[in-house]
Protein backbone atom coordinates (compact mmCIF):
# COMPACT_ATOMS: atom_id res chain seq x y z
CA UNK A 1 0.00 0.00 0.00
CA UNK A 2 1.27 3.27 -0.80
CA UNK A 3 1.42 6.40 1.28
CA UNK A 4 -0.81 9.31 0.90
CA UNK A 5 0.33 13.05 0.22
CA UNK A 6 -1.11 15.36 2.72
CA UNK A 7 -1.74 18.85 3.21
CA UNK A 8 -3.11 20.99 6.02
CA UNK A 9 -6.53 20.83 7.70
CA UNK A 10 -7.53 24.06 7.68
CA UNK A 11 -5.92 27.49 7.33
CA UNK A 12 -3.25 29.61 9.46
CA UNK A 13 -1.89 33.45 9.72
CA UNK A 14 1.00 34.62 10.83
CA UNK A 15 2.68 38.22 10.82
CA UNK A 16 5.73 40.31 11.97
CA UNK A 17 8.36 41.60 10.43
CA UNK A 18 11.17 40.79 7.59
CA UNK A 19 14.57 40.04 8.69
CA UNK A 20 16.25 41.15 6.15
CA UNK A 21 13.83 44.55 5.05
CA UNK A 22 12.07 45.00 8.50
CA UNK A 23 8.50 45.23 6.54
CA UNK A 24 5.53 43.88 8.18
CA UNK A 25 4.10 41.59 6.64
CA UNK A 26 0.70 38.92 6.96
CA UNK A 27 1.21 35.32 5.54
CA UNK A 28 -1.52 32.82 5.01
CA UNK A 29 -0.88 28.77 4.47
CA UNK A 30 -4.11 27.43 3.27
CA UNK A 31 -4.64 23.93 2.52
CA UNK A 32 -3.72 22.85 -1.23
CA UNK A 33 -5.21 19.83 -3.64
CA UNK A 34 -3.21 16.66 -4.26
CA UNK A 35 0.46 17.23 -6.80
CA UNK A 36 -0.10 20.99 -6.17
CA UNK A 37 3.03 21.19 -4.54
CA UNK A 38 4.20 24.60 -2.44
CA UNK A 39 2.78 27.78 -4.04
CA UNK A 40 3.37 31.49 -2.83
CA UNK A 41 1.23 33.79 -3.85
CA UNK A 42 1.78 37.83 -3.45
CA UNK A 43 -1.41 39.05 -2.88
CA UNK A 44 -0.09 42.95 -2.98
CA UNK A 45 1.23 42.26 -6.78
CA UNK A 46 -1.72 43.15 -9.41
CA UNK A 47 0.34 44.11 -12.69
CA UNK A 48 2.30 40.39 -12.76
CA UNK A 49 2.07 36.96 -12.41
CA UNK A 50 1.86 37.12 -8.18
CA UNK A 51 2.29 33.24 -8.59
CA UNK A 52 5.93 31.73 -7.06
CA UNK A 53 6.49 27.92 -7.18
CA UNK A 54 8.98 26.84 -4.25
CA UNK A 55 11.17 25.10 -6.32
CA UNK A 56 15.31 24.78 -6.25
CA UNK A 57 15.31 26.00 -10.17
CA UNK A 58 13.18 29.37 -9.08
CA UNK A 59 15.70 30.17 -6.46
CA UNK A 60 17.52 33.37 -7.58
CA UNK A 61 19.50 34.80 -4.63
CA UNK A 62 21.25 33.20 -1.78
CA UNK A 63 22.82 35.98 0.59
CA UNK A 64 21.85 35.05 4.18
CA UNK A 65 18.57 33.54 2.99
CA UNK A 66 16.78 31.75 0.10
CA UNK A 67 14.70 33.91 -2.16
CA UNK A 68 12.35 32.28 -4.97
CA UNK A 69 11.52 34.72 -7.97
CA UNK A 70 8.72 34.37 -11.04
CA UNK A 71 9.35 34.72 -14.84
CA UNK A 72 8.51 38.50 -14.38
CA UNK A 73 10.44 39.22 -11.36
CA UNK A 74 8.56 39.22 -8.39
CA UNK A 75 9.58 37.53 -5.57
CA UNK A 76 9.92 36.05 -1.65
CA UNK A 77 12.83 35.84 0.28
CA UNK A 78 13.42 34.29 3.66
CA UNK A 79 11.48 31.09 3.01
CA UNK A 80 13.63 28.56 4.30
CA UNK A 81 12.20 28.75 8.03
CA UNK A 82 9.03 27.95 6.66
CA UNK A 83 10.11 25.54 3.92
CA UNK A 84 11.54 23.20 7.23
CA UNK A 85 8.47 23.74 8.80
CA UNK A 86 6.37 22.42 6.19
CA UNK A 87 9.03 19.86 5.21
CA UNK A 88 9.31 18.98 9.20
CA UNK A 89 5.50 18.20 9.56
CA UNK A 90 5.28 16.08 6.03
CA UNK A 91 3.17 18.55 4.76
CA UNK A 92 3.23 18.18 0.91
CA UNK A 93 0.72 20.66 -0.58
CA UNK A 94 -0.16 24.28 0.43
CA UNK A 95 -1.09 27.90 -0.99
CA UNK A 96 1.11 30.64 0.74
CA UNK A 97 -0.44 34.12 0.50
CA UNK A 98 2.04 36.71 1.13
CA UNK A 99 1.58 40.64 1.10
CA UNK A 100 5.28 41.69 1.01
CA UNK A 101 8.49 40.10 -0.36
CA UNK A 102 9.33 38.53 2.92
CA UNK A 103 8.36 36.12 5.07
CA UNK A 104 7.78 37.29 9.02
CA UNK A 105 10.97 36.08 11.12
CA UNK A 106 8.63 35.76 14.33
CA UNK A 107 11.55 34.57 16.53
CA UNK A 108 13.54 33.57 14.36
CA UNK A 109 13.24 29.77 13.57
CA UNK A 110 10.63 27.42 12.91
CA UNK A 111 8.93 26.74 15.95
CA UNK A 112 6.19 28.91 15.44
CA UNK A 113 4.94 27.86 12.15
CA UNK A 114 5.37 23.85 13.31
CA UNK A 115 3.57 25.16 16.62
CA UNK A 116 0.50 26.62 14.34
CA UNK A 117 0.95 23.14 11.58
CA UNK A 118 0.42 20.61 14.15
CA UNK A 119 -2.37 22.20 15.76
CA UNK A 120 -4.19 22.39 12.71
CA UNK A 121 -3.66 18.76 11.50
CA UNK A 122 -2.92 17.51 8.53
CA UNK A 123 -5.25 15.33 6.28
CA UNK A 124 -4.42 12.76 3.46
CA UNK A 125 -4.96 13.64 -0.25
CA UNK A 126 -5.92 10.78 -3.15
CA UNK A 127 -2.31 10.66 -4.43
CA UNK A 128 0.97 8.58 -3.83
CA UNK A 129 3.89 9.99 -1.74
CA UNK A 130 7.02 9.97 -4.49
CA UNK A 131 10.40 10.04 -2.97
CA UNK A 132 13.63 11.50 -4.88
CA UNK A 133 16.10 8.80 -4.11
CA UNK A 134 19.74 9.59 -4.12
CA UNK A 135 21.38 6.60 -6.03
CA UNK A 136 25.08 8.07 -5.55
CA UNK A 137 27.68 11.17 -3.96
CA UNK A 138 26.61 14.30 -5.47
CA UNK A 139 29.20 17.16 -4.36
CA UNK A 140 29.49 20.38 -4.62
CA UNK A 141 32.75 22.72 -3.07
CA UNK A 142 32.98 26.40 -2.94
CA UNK A 143 36.34 27.08 -0.93
CA UNK A 144 36.02 25.85 2.67
CA UNK A 145 32.58 25.02 2.32
CA UNK A 146 31.36 21.76 1.60
CA UNK A 147 27.99 19.93 0.73
CA UNK A 148 27.48 16.34 -0.22
CA UNK A 149 24.41 13.94 -1.13
CA UNK A 150 25.21 10.14 -0.54
CA UNK A 151 22.73 7.43 -0.84
CA UNK A 152 20.69 6.53 2.03
CA UNK A 153 17.50 4.97 3.23
CA UNK A 154 15.80 8.09 4.75
CA UNK A 155 16.89 11.99 4.95
CA UNK A 156 19.57 12.15 7.34
CA UNK A 157 21.55 15.63 7.57
CA UNK A 158 24.76 16.12 9.00
CA UNK A 159 26.33 19.52 9.80
CA UNK A 160 29.62 21.01 11.35
CA UNK A 161 30.56 24.22 11.39
CA UNK A 162 33.18 26.58 12.72
CA UNK A 163 33.56 30.07 14.21
CA UNK A 164 36.27 32.28 15.73
CA UNK A 165 33.97 33.67 18.34
CA UNK A 166 34.34 30.92 21.12
CA UNK A 167 30.25 31.37 22.16
CA UNK A 168 29.80 29.02 18.63
CA UNK A 169 33.89 27.56 18.03
CA UNK A 170 33.64 24.61 16.57
CA UNK A 171 30.20 22.45 16.24
CA UNK A 172 28.78 19.12 14.52
CA UNK A 173 25.78 17.28 15.02
CA UNK A 174 23.98 14.62 12.75
CA UNK A 175 20.07 13.42 12.73
CA UNK A 176 17.70 11.29 11.20
CA UNK A 177 15.00 13.50 10.29
CA UNK A 178 12.05 10.78 10.45
CA UNK A 179 10.15 9.87 13.84
CA UNK A 180 9.91 13.90 14.69
CA UNK A 181 13.19 14.65 15.11
CA UNK A 182 12.85 17.83 13.50
CA UNK A 183 10.24 19.06 15.69
CA UNK A 184 11.75 17.68 18.53
CA UNK A 185 15.86 18.25 17.99
CA UNK A 186 15.75 21.36 15.19
CA UNK A 187 13.17 23.67 15.33
CA UNK A 188 13.36 26.15 18.13
CA UNK A 189 16.66 26.99 16.93
CA UNK A 190 16.96 30.32 15.75
CA UNK A 191 18.93 32.18 13.13
CA UNK A 192 22.57 33.47 14.28
CA UNK A 193 24.90 36.17 13.93
CA UNK A 194 28.43 37.63 14.98
CA UNK A 195 27.69 40.98 16.83
CA UNK A 196 31.35 42.34 15.17
CA UNK A 197 28.99 41.51 11.59
CA UNK A 198 25.90 43.53 12.47
CA UNK A 199 26.51 46.98 11.15
CA UNK A 200 28.07 45.49 7.95
CA UNK A 201 24.86 44.00 7.57
CA UNK A 202 22.90 46.89 7.93
CA UNK A 203 24.89 48.85 5.74
CA UNK A 204 24.45 46.83 3.33
CA UNK A 205 20.29 46.55 4.06
CA UNK A 206 19.82 43.42 5.33
CA UNK A 207 18.80 42.16 8.94
CA UNK A 208 16.90 45.51 9.01
CA UNK A 209 14.17 43.76 11.20
CA UNK A 210 16.87 41.64 13.58
CA UNK A 211 16.68 41.98 16.87
CA UNK A 212 18.37 40.00 19.94
CA UNK A 213 14.90 38.80 21.04
CA UNK A 214 14.77 36.67 17.26
CA UNK A 215 18.13 35.59 16.91
CA UNK A 216 21.23 34.48 18.88
CA UNK A 217 23.45 37.18 18.76
CA UNK A 218 27.52 36.21 19.70
CA UNK A 219 30.06 38.84 20.72
CA UNK A 220 33.30 36.33 20.79
CA UNK A 221 32.71 34.06 24.32
CA UNK A 222 29.31 35.80 24.88
CA UNK A 223 25.80 35.28 24.03
CA UNK A 224 24.68 38.71 23.78
CA UNK A 225 20.73 37.94 23.14
CA UNK A 226 18.96 37.71 26.82
CA UNK A 227 18.28 34.31 28.22
CA UNK A 228 21.57 32.75 25.97
CA UNK A 229 21.13 29.74 23.70
CA UNK A 230 18.13 27.45 23.32
CA UNK A 231 20.69 24.53 22.90
CA UNK A 232 24.17 24.79 23.48
CA UNK A 233 24.79 23.87 19.68
CA UNK A 234 21.71 25.89 19.06
CA UNK A 235 23.83 27.08 16.07
CA UNK A 236 24.48 24.49 14.53
CA UNK A 237 20.97 23.23 14.85
CA UNK A 238 19.85 26.27 13.01
CA UNK A 239 22.44 25.03 10.13
CA UNK A 240 20.31 21.92 9.84
CA UNK A 241 17.54 23.24 10.00
CA UNK A 242 18.25 26.07 6.99
CA UNK A 243 19.36 22.79 5.05
CA UNK A 244 16.08 20.78 5.46
CA UNK A 245 14.52 24.20 4.07
CA UNK A 246 16.44 24.82 0.68
CA UNK A 247 16.50 21.13 0.66
CA UNK A 248 12.31 20.88 0.44
CA UNK A 249 12.73 22.82 -2.56
CA UNK A 250 13.54 19.77 -4.46
CA UNK A 251 10.11 19.19 -4.87
CA UNK A 252 9.84 15.95 -2.89
CA UNK A 253 11.10 14.59 -0.06
CA UNK A 254 14.59 13.43 -0.14
CA UNK A 255 15.82 9.77 0.97
CA UNK A 256 19.56 10.34 1.24
CA UNK A 257 22.25 11.98 3.56
CA UNK A 258 23.18 15.40 3.26
CA UNK A 259 26.69 16.31 4.77
CA UNK A 260 27.30 20.14 4.68
CA UNK A 261 30.50 21.44 5.96
CA UNK A 262 30.50 25.17 6.68
CA UNK A 263 27.92 25.41 3.95
CA UNK A 264 24.55 27.36 3.42
CA UNK A 265 21.62 28.34 1.64
CA UNK A 266 24.06 28.71 -1.44
CA UNK A 267 25.77 25.61 -1.67
CA UNK A 268 22.59 23.51 -0.75
CA UNK A 269 20.78 24.77 -3.77
CA UNK A 270 24.16 24.41 -5.82
CA UNK A 271 24.01 20.67 -4.67
CA UNK A 272 20.38 20.39 -5.45
CA UNK A 273 21.13 21.61 -9.09
CA UNK A 274 24.43 19.52 -9.46
CA UNK A 275 21.81 16.25 -8.46
CA UNK A 276 19.20 17.32 -10.74
CA UNK A 277 21.74 17.85 -13.73
CA UNK A 278 22.92 14.15 -13.69
CA UNK A 279 19.91 11.58 -14.30
CA UNK A 280 21.85 9.08 -13.14
CA UNK A 281 22.49 10.35 -9.71
CA UNK A 282 18.05 9.74 -8.44
CA UNK A 283 15.43 8.30 -8.90
CA UNK A 284 11.84 9.05 -8.44
CA UNK A 285 9.82 6.10 -6.50
CA UNK A 286 6.46 6.00 -4.84
CA UNK A 287 6.36 5.05 -1.27
CA UNK A 288 4.66 2.41 0.65
CA UNK A 289 4.49 2.42 4.27
CA UNK A 290 7.56 1.46 5.35
CA UNK A 291 9.18 4.19 3.23
CA UNK A 292 7.13 6.83 4.64
CA UNK A 293 8.07 5.56 7.76
CA UNK A 294 11.47 6.74 7.54
CA UNK A 295 10.44 10.40 5.42
CA UNK A 296 10.53 13.62 7.48
CA UNK A 297 7.34 14.59 9.39
CA UNK A 298 6.69 10.42 10.25
CA UNK A 299 6.46 9.75 13.58
CA UNK A 300 5.01 12.77 14.78
CA UNK A 301 2.94 12.97 17.94
CA UNK A 302 0.71 15.14 20.10
CA UNK A 303 3.30 15.34 23.03
CA UNK A 304 5.44 16.41 20.44
CA UNK A 305 3.14 19.91 19.78
CA UNK A 306 3.00 20.34 22.94
CA UNK A 307 7.15 20.59 23.82
CA UNK A 308 6.91 23.06 21.15
CA UNK A 309 4.12 25.10 22.32
CA UNK A 310 5.50 25.04 25.71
Amino acid sequence: MNSLQTTLRSSVSFHGKGLHTGRAVRITVHPASAEYGIWFHRTDVEDRNPMIPARWEAVTNTDLNTRISNDDGVEVSTIEHLMAALAGCGIHNALIDIDGPEVPLLDGSSAPFVSAFMARGVRQLQAPVRAIRVLKPVSVQMGDAVATLYPAKELEIEFEIEFKDAAIGRQQKRLNMANGSFVRELCDSRTFCRKSDIDAMRERGLIVGASVTSAVVVDGNKVVTPGGMRHDDEPVRHKMLDALGDLALAGAPVLGRYVGQRAGHAMTNRLLRALFADPSAYEMVECDMAMAARLPGAGLKRADANRVAA
